[in-house]
């Protein structure tokens, strides 16, 4: 072979070797961007929705304090002072004066308005020891601990079915409203059951009747006290 031939060779595969790198260069650049694309295509999974708010499940446990009726908003003010000022943010984290939806008439009109589920009464979540027992107790207004025995023991918080009940939301009062209305046959003294409400399942008696707004005063042991609770006629039933 010679010279030129030689060169004519060279040249050749020179070429081919070009040929190659071309295409294996193309190739990695396709290779990348199918990757880039599929990179693009996942579908990242949406988080979890969030699961509604259980008062059960907060830190802390929850436990009643008797309060002077009628200064429950005062005794919630005075409370979170006390609170504040002896730095126990870190201990007692909520207080709750619980409310229901009712309707009312008023010059002829329906309303919806906010009462009290259980006058006289609040609920505190906290973590229970010397400290925050003695914030809450000398609190002014508060008139002692539900649950707590006359030795000086720590009071007992709720049960689990006791906190879902009385921090529940409560049914729409215009709902309560559109329900058939009773009978009037009930009378002063007579043992009925709670049938719904936050005092579903609750025995008591009743003490006044309002026969012209459909109301009942029922007697109810909340908390081992004797507790007056107004609702509708047909929230309960007879025994």
């Amino acid at each position: 072979m010679n010279a030129e031939e030689s060169n004519m060779t060279d040249d050749a595969a020179l070429s081919d070797s070009v040929l190659v790198d071309a295409d294996v260069t193309a190739g990695g650049n396709q290779g990348a961007e199918t990757v880039e694309q599929s990179a693009e295509d996942v579908v990242v999974p949406a988080e979890d929705t969030p699961i509604e708010d259980d008062p059960w499940t907060r830190p802390g446990s929850w436990y009643v304090v008797h309060t002077q009726s009628g200064y429950e908003k005062k005794v919630t003010a005075n409370l979170h002072a006390r609170i504040q000022s002896m730095d126990m943010e870190h201990k007692i984290y909520e207080v709750v004066t619980p409310m229901e939806d009712v309707v009312e008439f008023k010059n002829g009109k329906k309303q919806t308005v906010q009462r009290k589920v259980f006058p006289g009464y609040l609920l505190v979540r906290c973590e229970m020891d010397d400290e925050s027992w003695y914030c809450i107790r000398n609190t002014p207004g508060v008139t002692g601990f539900v649950g707590q025995s006359d030795r000086g023991q720590r009071p007992t918080p709720l049960r689990r079915r006791e906190v879902r009940t009385f921090l529940a939301p409560n049914t729409d009062g215009a709902e309560a409203a559109s329900r058939p209305k009773p009978k009037l046959d009930y009378e002063v003294g007579e043992a009925v059951r709670v049938k719904e409400g936050p005092f579903a399942d609750f025995a008591g008696e009743i003490a006044e009747i309002n026969a012209d707004h459909l109301k009942l005063k029922v007697l109810v042991n909340i908390f081992g006290r004797e507790t007056l609770v107004e609702m509708d006629f047909s929230q309960v039933s007879k025994l």
